[in-house]
């Protein structure tokens, strides 16, 4: 199959392609997604194939606006409400009831709920008004792998199996939305995957909100996708490293004695104290973890395209974005630290 790069110009032909039941990735201000026509069993089941992902994952459902959500949810709560007015578009995603009959259970992964998102990209919406369906959207990755934040992310996975890829541009994020469960109402509402909307801002809206911390093991059924225990990993080992100076050179040092070439996913004063052989940087600027967050994908996936044996990788304290951040570091790392 040809894989072709759509632009702006090309919205029409991107939306027929979808509306034929075929596969085309999409911008969001996150990471870039792998949209399918939600309503078609068919074409969503062409999505697990491509990615390789267990079909017990539930997919996230994009909207163009709240108007097509409320199609498929029987009543909306209060809260969801709420945070749609505040937050949509942008990067939180509601877990909500669905209405019976309307999803397959390949997209819900065989549960009575539907997460839904309205993505803060100007093309993005424009596809799915035209194309005039609701379409999931998971990242349009190899599943496990680094989710992709360019279109050349995408066609380095899944050139030849999807129709087309809507370049645009990189996204500005660069983590996968927050994902909210307000389906409990005996229970706070829940953030099962944390990202950029954090739940100090969440609470300021709706009040007290609570975060799953438990990582669910490879038996398990997830609720919302990001959820399995290893995830986001490239090929080569991953290591999470405290980001000192004094930490960067004792994990840089026990590499060299190993005589394994490391690659260092660094803030540009971290990567300027090391240097030779066994080294392979790639330099997200600034030291913040709003910049860390932004090229994490891209700088794994560009530190495992090179011969190095090991990634190196900053933690940053779990607040805020440092939430969102660590969650998906520690994953990729399968939640191994450098320990001396």
């Amino acid at each position: 199959m040809e894989t072709k790069r759509f632009t702006e110009h090309d919205i029409k032909e991107a939306a027929a392609a979808l509306r034929l039941g075929n596969l085309v990735s999409f911008p969001t201000e996150t990471v870039y997604g792998l949209g399918a026509n939600a309503l078609s069993e068919t074409a969503v089941k062409q999505v697990y194939a491509v990615k390789g992902r267990p079909s017990d994952n539930p997919l996230i459902v994009h909207v163009s606006d709240k108007e097509m959500l409320e199609k498929y949810v029987d009543t909306l709560p209060k809260q969801a409400e709420e945070l749609i007015n505040h937050f949509w578009p942008g990067p939180l995603t509601l877990i909500v009831p669905m209405k019976k009959g309307t999803f397959s259970s390949t997209v819900t992964g065989g549960l009575n709920t539907v997460a839904f998102r309205m993505p803060d990209n100007a093309l993005t919406l424009e596809l799915i008004k035209e194309a005039g369906l609701p379409l999931v959207g998971p990242s349009a990755n190899t599943s496990g792998k680094p989710s992709p934040t360019t279109a050349e992310h995408v066609l380095h996975d899944l050139k030849g199996k999807i129709a087309g890829v809507l370049d645009g541009g990189s996204a500005e994020i660069g983590v996968e939305s927050t994902v909210l469960d307000l389906t409990d109402s005996s229970s706070e509402p829940t953030i099962l995957r944390p990202g950029a909307v954090t739940k100090e801002a969440l609470e300021k809206v709706i009040g007290n909100v609570r975060i799953d911390q438990h990582l669910l093991s490879e038996k398990e059924t997830p609720k919302a996708p990001g959820m399995k225990y290893k995830h986001y990993s490239p090929e080569v080992p991953v290591w999470i490293v405290q980001n000192t100076p004094e930490d960067w050179n004792k994990a840089i040092k026990w590499a060299a004695d190993q005589k394994l070439k490391a690659g260092i996913f660094a803030g540009k004063e971290i990567l300027q104290l090391f240097d030779g052989p066994l080294i392979e940087g790639y330099s997200f600027g600034m030291n913040t973890v709003e910049q860390a967050a932004k090229q994490l994908f891209s700088g794994l996936r560009a530190l495992d395209e090179t011969d190095v044996e090991l990634i190196f990788a900053p933690a940053f304290p779990e607040t805020g974005l440092g939430e969102a951040y660590m969650n998906r570091l520690k994953k990729a790392a399968n939640q191994k630290y450098f320990k001396n």
